[in-house]
């Protein structure tokens, strides 16, 4: 798939191939970052441009911009809260989103720190310290609890993938599902997504 300005096109037939574990990167990474921008992930190589339909959704947060630091607030070394998110242009046709948000920079390779599937089409905020907005489920991470688990990295600059998806359904899935689960239960079904990058650094 291409990516234009942050802005994820998304091809018209079932999309295979946008789950992965690793780091992804959106068009704003090499802007106003600060700290080098994640590679490009196999996941996301260009296909035809005559199979992609332009969708506007887009994910973002008035605590931090993309690709900058987290605040502490945020963090488990302070409140750790979620932060505020705000959601536009979830495409015709979705039924529910899904957000995941996880750290590819992890000494394990990946750890999950959010996920909430099955929120409203229409949902348009997640606000700061509400957890999952009304009707949707917050599932499984690596902190063993449904919830937000803020940053707390062992050492270095982390980049938190704060990923949103719009599907054309709703998950059949329990509290009790993980982020495979979830990704599994996703396949053919992501009309669009999108990409916020926070950093963050323990001191």
């Amino acid at each position: 798939m291409f990516i234009i300005s942050g802005v994820y096109l998304v091809c018209k037939r079932p999309i295979k191939d946008n789950l992965t574990t690793g780091r992804i990167e959106n068009n704003d990474s090499g802007k106003n970052s600060a700290v080098g921008g994640p590679s490009l992930s196999s996941a996301q190589e260009t296909i035809n441009s005559d199979n992609f339909k332009k969708i506007n959704m887009k994910l973002t947060s008035s605590a931090f911009e993309n690709n900058q630091y987290i605040p502490l607030k945020y963090a488990c070394g302070g409140a750790n809260i979620n932060p505020p998110l705000s959601i536009v242009g979830a495409p015709e046709g979705t039924e529910s989103l899904v957000l995941i948000v996880d750290d590819p920079d992890a000494p394990s390779g990946d750890w999950v720190h959010w996920t909430i599937f099955n929120i409203p089409p229409d949902a348009k905020e997640i606000k700061e310290g509400a957890g999952a907005p009304a009707g949707s489920v917050e599932s499984k991470t690596n902190f063993r609890n449904p919830g937000y688990g803020g940053p707390c990295p062992p050492s270095g600059v982390h980049h938190y993938q704060f990923k949103l998806y719009a599907l054309d359904a709703v998950l059949n899935l329990g509290a009790s599902a993980d982020k495979k689960e979830i990704e599994k239960a996703m396949t053919e079904r992501i009309l669009a997504q999108d990409l916020l990058v926070g950093l963050y650094e323990r001191k």
